[in-house]
């Protein structure tokens, strides 16, 4: 007879959780670090009690706004190679919407993240509850079907005891290398409460691994003769060499064969900056050296990436007439896009059964001596922008030289969104694999300060730097109060150009006129003149504004040795940014206008049109 223990769902939601293990390093760790919560109606009574119960197995961190908590969930699964992971709970209503933006993140990013929102009662009877949604036309409906779209998985639990299969497929999609993603399951709030008499094996231990697909005979076989014929091969390095942790195997692919390597901004770091066949970032915030390689390959392996826009220059870059494409890639969807040669497999494996595969095959000598003298051109115009400077507002890369100077490429940098991005796929020169941490999937502003906390969780023994714009900052800055309540140190670069300096560039750049993105070009009375140093003060932290590149360098010395998470402020120039690399971006200009510096941008825009490769 099976034995069987009364829980109600929501205890025995996290008796599981708590029970869920993988092996790291030789080491057995629970997969779930712990639960992120923000309290409410839909989820005090219920989840809230049970994870009181657990506290010890399965920690609860509170914080201050749910979009932010979700982010530290993923940025710690991303620092943790997708090995570990986080949940997170909320109240019904806005509680849960909040955290649609963060799913979307996520699911861009291919991150598994475990998303618990409360829910309306499944027995309908108080209906409408306080922050109900309620739909004219369909009775099932409730906020949270929001989340339907950016969730690999989604499940609503309308009984207690569908929490058993719904749980086994949660599993299934969050430790899945091709399908993972976010889960929602989203919980009734009258049955978290319910008892239910479940089976006592349904909590037993149990230890995750990673599943390495190995690569089928004739994709390999059609993927090894390709590349063997290549004259001008290139690697495209994109994030799924991260997380499958093949920066070895990669580096000795391309060492036997001679192939340079690109990285996308999921990818950086998959080989040290300083490696010779590493031609750094390629695409729209590419490096001339990647650039210019990519404009001549004939064969483009692309290993772990989803050949987002930027890489691909909006399918502009890749101008040689007979190029082909090999997608190695855990997932199909990913793998054969653009009718690349589909080589469905684990990174780390399919490079291996590759390298195997094409042994004895070299690049010509002349095309790899071209990438390397490519790459020693790239380093001195990227030294000039980044070098010292007395400028009363220095530029981004001016701020990043004087990062990278004083805290080193061991340590992790993290930045999303605005003009951070470009000026640091290009300039950041990354050391181990994973010390670049970028959320360029979904560049969404505001993830920067809750995922620098995330990243800390995983890395607790490394210095975390957040470069962030007073945009981003402005938007989504409360988990400093919560990383300090923590203990978790991390520095944060707050670059202030007054307003939204990349799109004012990018509206310049498309012919627009400055309108509605720095603060002066803004409707306004007073222009605000924010004390973010005063605010960061405010939430716990050591905070010090600087009006040097000289004394930047100072205050992130002076970091190093502080014992909180410390914000220092610089002013920097809204308008300059990196000439040097790049390439075109698709962002459609009007056909009409009476501005005529449009008319000259569309003129341009439909010269650059002609490069795209329709079907490529």
């Amino acid at each position: 007879m099976t034995k069987t223990i009364r829980l109600t769902m929501a205890q025995a939601l996290t008796r599981f959780l708590a029970n869920q293990m993988t092996m790291i390093d030789g080491r057995k760790v629970p997969v779930f670090a712990g639960v992120w919560a923000i309290f409410g109606h839909g989820n005090v009574a219920g989840i809230g009690e049970a994870l009181y119960q657990v506290r010890d197995e399965l920690p609860t961190y509170r914080a201050h706004n749910e979009q932010a908590m979700a982010h530290a969930a993923i940025a710690f699964a991303k620092a943790s190679f997708r090995r570990r992971m986080m949940a997170v709970t909320s109240s019904v209503g806005p509680g849960a919407t909040n955290m649609v933006t963060a799913a979307a993140l996520a699911h861009v990013n291919r991150l598994p993240l475990l998303l618990l929102p409360g829910d309306v009662f499944a027995n309908r009877i108080p209906d409408p509850v306080l922050q109900q949604v309620e739909s004219f036309g369909d009775g099932t409906v409730s906020a949270n079907d929001c989340f339907r779209p950016v969730s690999r998985y989604f499940d609503r639990i309308t009984r207690p005891e569908q929490i058993i299969p719904a749980l086994a497929r949660t599993m299934a999609v969050l430790t899945d290398p091709a399908e993972c993603g976010p889960v929602t399951l989203a919980l009734c709030q009258d049955v978290q409460a319910e008892a239910y008499d479940y089976p006592e094996s349904f909590f037993d231990e149990r230890v995750w691994s990673t599943r390495r697909p190995r690569p089928d005979h004739e994709e390999l076989a059609a993927a090894a003769a390709l590349l063997k014929s290549a004259k001008k091969p290139l690697v495209i390095a994109g994030g799924g060499v991260i997380y499958s942790q093949a920066s070895n195997e990669l580096k000795a692919f391309v060492e036997a064969a001679g192939i340079p390597v690109c990285e996308t901004q999921g990818g950086k770091s998959s080989l040290p900056d300083n490696h010779p066949l590493n031609m750094a970032a390629i695409g729209v915030t590419g490096t001339s050296a990647a650039n210019r390689l990519a404009e001549e390959a004939d064969v483009i392996l692309a290993v772990g990436t989803r050949l987002q826009d930027f890489t691909t220059g909006s399918w502009a870059l890749f101008r040689n007439g007979d190029k082909k494409f090999i997608g190695l890639n855990v997932q199909a969807f990913d793998a054969g896009k653009h009718r690349a040669a589909a080589l469905v497999a684990d990174a780390r494996e399919g490079l291996l059964e590759l390298a195997a595969a094409t042994a004895g095959y070299k690049a010509p000598v002349s095309w790899t001596e071209n990438a390397k003298q490519g790459k020693a051109e790239w380093q001195k115009a990227a030294a000039e922008v980044t070098g010292p400077t007395n400028a009363v507002l220095p530029s981004d890369a001016q701020v990043i030289g004087a990062v990278q100077r004083t805290m080193g490429s061991e340590a992790t940098v993290l930045h999303a969104a605005g003009g951070l991005p470009g000026e640091m796929h290009k300039l950041w020169q990354a050391g181990a694999p994973g010390s670049y941490h970028a959320e360029y999937g979904f560049s969404c502003m505001g993830y920067e300060i809750a995922g620098g906390l995330g990243a800390k969780m995983a890395k607790p023994d490394d210095e975390v730097v957040v470069m962030i714009g007073d945009g981003s900052y402005l938007m989504l800055n409360s988990e400093i109060a919560t990383s300090v309540m923590l203990g978790h140190k991390i520095n944060i670069v707050l670059l202030d150009n007054r307003g939204f300096g990349c799109i004012n560039r990018l509206q310049m750049g498309t012919g627009g006129a400055n309108f509605n993105n720095l603060l002066k070009d803004s409707k306004h009375e007073v222009l605000p003149d924010v004390d973010f140093v005063g605010h960061a003060k405010s939430l716990g932290a050591i905070s010090e504004k600087v009006a040097s590149i000289a004394e930047l360098e100072a205050a992130l010395a002076r970091a190093k040795h502080n014992d909180r998470t410390t914000v220092i402020v610089i002013d920097t120039d809204p308008l300059v940014s990196t000439d040097a690399g790049g390439t075109w971006w698709d962002v459609a200009v009007p056909e009409v206008s009476q501005r005529p510096q449009v008319n000259a941008a569309r003129k341009s825009y439909e010269e650059n049109l002609k490069l795209q490769r329709v079907g490529d």
